[in-house]
């Protein structure tokens, strides 16, 4: 796991893996927006309290809800693994998306805030100005500051085999 602050409470970010093995309630996060994204399993069904069910099925797929909102979880075809991001619901402006990535793409935070990237699947190249270029394998997160510039890419050249991303653009404009 890593947060912002990276003690204390509360927190402004935090990134985690959870693996999810039975049926049952999510735990109360309210102050807080999540972001889950399925990695492992055959996929889960969020009920909520307030609001139409999300599903998420297939690796890859992403869904945000309040943490305040009673949650419970029913699992498809056995145990999941997920990747939560929780951002405080007083910060605003800020993106998450799952792309394939088929071709470089620029890093420019036009913010005042981190970038975050995951990789999925695959493997990826994270090359930022006056920083060693560096390899992501499936899970590993990379987290870039706001006066960061650079480029991710696919590893490889295989479009079949176009590594998933998970990114991030954590805007701090809390009050």
């Amino acid at each position: 796991m890593i947060r912002v602050p990276a003690t204390g409470d509360p927190f402004l970010w935090r990134v985690s893996i959870a693996q999810i093995d039975a049926s049952g309630p999510f735990s109360n996060f309210a102050g807080y927006t999540r972001k889950m994204v399925l990695l492992r399993g055959a996929g889960l069904r969020l009920r909520f309290a307030a609001g139409p069910d999300g599903l998420l099925h297939d690796i890859g797929d992403i869904l945000e809800f309040d943490g305040a909102i009673a949650t419970e979880c029913e699992l498809v075809d056995g145990p999941c693994t997920d990747l939560n991001l929780m951002v405080s619901a007083a910060a605003t402006g800020v993106r998450a998306w799952v792309e394939r990535l088929l071709e470089p793409r620029p890093l420019r935070p036009s913010f005042q805030g981190a970038v975050l990237a995951f990789a999925i699947s695959g493997i990826v190249n994270v090359e930022l100005e006056h920083r060693e270029a560096t390899r992501l394998h499936a899970w590993d997160l990379a987290v870039m500051s706001p006066d960061e510039r650079g480029s991710i890419s696919p590893a490889g050249l295989d479009a079949a085999a176009a590594p998933l991303v998970f990114f991030a653009a954590l805007d701090d404009n809390s009050p």
